[in-house]
């Protein structure tokens, strides 16, 4: 049963990313949040991804989540007050 849904989150991914390529022309993908922290997730939903076409942008030196969000926060916060 969780495999099911890890793989139809995957596939919803997927369908809402093709959609918005057709709306927009989007190519690369950024996989953000904590929801990305779920191995099993971007395990499946990178390579569908790629098959269809799309650069998939992963986090490599910043936390997906809500460490990456207080880093951004950071930089922001002093290039707000310019």
């Amino acid at each position: 049963m969780a495999a099911r849904f890890h793989a139809t989150i995957a596939r919803m991914v997927l369908e809402v990313c093709l959609r918005l390529r057709e709306e927009t022309g989007l190519l690369p993908v950024a996989l953000s949040g904590g929801v990305f922290q779920n191995a099993l997730l971007l395990d499946l939903t990178v390579p569908a991804l790629q098959d269809a076409g799309f650069e998939v942008l992963l986090h490599h030196q910043v936390p997906c989540n809500d460490g990456g969000v207080s880093l951004g926060q950071c930089v922001y916060r002093p290039l707000s007050a310019l």
